[in-house]
Formats: structure tokens, sequence, C-alpha cells
């Protein structure tokens, strides 16, 4: 309004307006005498009325654009969401993710950071998570998505809490958090991710991946050294617990939803057997892991250590387990799923 109004004060107005502004366009730019009532050369009178609608349609015109951006920048989430629909971006967000296009991904799902929906809310949780889990990512890039992964997966779950996708990303998640904020918080975090879990698989049985995550759980818990464990009683009356046994059930349970869904889970299959002193079931499922076709950045490096190994149905040679037990710390627990 502050435009048009300062454009106003220029308007010719009333009938003793003084004659409109002349173009004079003569030859060679030369300044000519004109008798009375001639115009000189290509000289051009304009009518007051006609241009003080030409420069109010100009200024409105200007104004209307400038309007027009706020609102785009404002509610571009919206927009974008009503000309393509959430269930269209939902299936472009998802090819996207099975052909492990993650920074596609990210930019695409970014754009919808503002939303009120707990299927995008959620999907937008594992990107920010994967993309921390790419090699390139800094240290200090890792944690700023770390948290924001959180934060997405929080909203995802308030939306909507009996998705099961929001439970098992938000206990992700916490986990993630938990490697900036001490072995204290890591500690109690584990009760409401144990508690998350459960409920992504009472949600839905048949996710390969929740049925896995509760196997992790055990084994981390399991193999737990003893100085941990102190450190646990101190901190906690009845720190986490619990046994190979159980983190085996939860494996092999997740093999029966999906066969061969996921190389970690046939590695860590072998590597409880191992723990169990099973040698022949061990050597059986890590032969699979290092078989099985590498389609992520995170199974080409499972399968590193596993490149020598040669197994039969009693021996395993040139095995280590340590050398299989994690990747890096930035790529800790639970990687792309």
């Amino acid at each position: 309004m502050a435009l048009a109004a300062r454009l106003w004060r220029f308007l010719p107005s009333g009938r003793g307006a003084a004659v409109g502004p002349r173009l004079l366009t003569g030859a060679a730019g030369r300044r000519g005498t004109c008798g009375p009532g001639r115009l000189g050369g290509s000289e051009v009178l304009v009518s007051p009325g006609a241009f003080k609608r030409s420069l109010t349609f100009s200024a409105l015109s200007y104004l209307g654009f400038e309007i027009y951006q706020v609102i785009s920048r404002t509610a571009v989430v919206h927009a974008t969401a009503k000309v393509l629909g959430v269930e269209e971006v939902l299936e472009q967000a998802d090819y996207l993710y099975e052909s492990g296009e993650t920074e596609k991904l990210y930019q695409l799902l970014t754009q919808y950071k503002d939303s009120e929906d707990a299927e995008l809310l959620w999907r937008l949780a594992r990107v920010s998570r994967d993309v921390a889990q790419l090699s390139r990512t800094s240290e200090a890039e890792r944690k700023l998505l770390v948290y924001e992964a959180l934060e997405y997966a929080k909203r995802a779950l308030e939306k909507n809490g009996a998705s099961f996708a929001a439970h098992k990303w938000y206990a992700i998640c916490i986990s993630d958090v938990g490697d900036y904020e001490g072995i204290k918080a890591k500690i109690a975090n584990a009760y409401v991710i144990k508690e998350h879990f459960e409920k992504a698989i009472e949600l839905n049985p048949k996710d390969a991946t929740s049925i896995h995550l509760m196997g992790i759980w055990c084994y981390t818990f399991a193999e737990m050294p003893w100085y941990q464990r102190r450190v646990a009683r101190m901190l906690f009356a009845a720190p986490p617990s619990s046994t190979y046994e159980e983190a085996l059930s939860y494996f092999q349970r997740a093999e029966q939803v999906d066969p061969n869904f996921y190389s970690k889970n046939l590695l860590l299959l072998g590597k409880t057997y191992l723990k169990l002193h099973n040698r022949k079931l061990a050597a059986f499922w890590l032969g699979k892991a290092r078989d099985y076709p590498a389609r992520t950045e995170e199974d080409r490096f499972r399968q590193k250590p596993l490149s020598c190994l040669r197994v039969s149905a009693t021996r395993i040679e040139d095995f280590s387990e340590k050398k299989t037990h994690e990747m890096p710390r930035k790529h800790h627990l639970f990687t792309k799923l």
C-alpha cells in the first residue's frame, strides 16, 4: 500500500489537470519547432486518463506479485500437497527410498516438514537419519540430523499413535540421540525404546524390521560387559537385561515373516548361534550373510570381513566376530531399515 500511495501522487487528477506527457521521437533526436495544432515528427500526446489507468494497473500488478510471493513461501507445503496429493507424494517417496536415492528423497520430503500427516513425518524421520548415516556426512551435520529425525518421529507419533512405523522410528531415533547424552540417559531410554518396539510389533506383527530391532535390543543387553552392568545397577534398581535365547527368537521370527529381508538379520543369526555354541547353524547363517546381494552402503560394509569366510557344516574358518560386530560409531545399531 505504501508503494501505491507513492505512485498515486504522480497521477493526473481532475478536469484542470495539465496535458499528459509527450513522448518526443524526432529524427536523430533533433529538437524541432512545430507549428500550432501540429505534431512534430512522431510526437505522441497521451490521454491523462489512459496514463492514470495504465500506471495504476502496473502498480497493482506489482503489488499482486509481491503478495503472491509471500503467500507461496508460507504455504508451499499445503499448495504442493494439494497439487500432488499426499498419496502421490508418498508413492514418489517410497520409490526413491527403494531406489536408494537418499539425498533426492530428503530434498523431496523436507518440503513437507510442516506437514500434519504422520505418514509424511515418519518418512522424514527415516530419511533424515539415513542422510546422517552417509559416510560423507560430517559429525556436526550428523548430530543436527539425528535430533531433527527425533523431532519428526515425535510429531508423527503425536499425530497418529496407532502408526506402527511412527513407534518404530521414534524408538530408533531415541537410540541415536543416546549417543550424545551419556550412559545414564542411554540406559533410561532403553526402557522407552523397548516399549515402542513392542508396540510397533503389536500394531503390525508382519513388520520384520520391528521384530529384528527388538532382537537387537535383546542382543545388546545380553552381551553388555560386566562393568556396564555394574554401572547400570548403580543407576537403576532394575536395569534392562535379556538373553541370547530371547534375541535369537526375535531374529528367527523376523526371518520367518520376511525371509532374506536384511543382511544384518542374517549376520546376527550367525553371531547369536556362535554365542550359544551352535557352530553348525552359525556357519549356515554367516554363509548366507556373506552371499547376500549388497544393495546398500551398509551391506557392502558388513560383507567386507565376511568375504574371506569359508564355512562348512561344522567349521567356520577365517571369521572373527569382532570384525563384524558393528559398523563405526556413526552407524550405531539401527541402520537403514
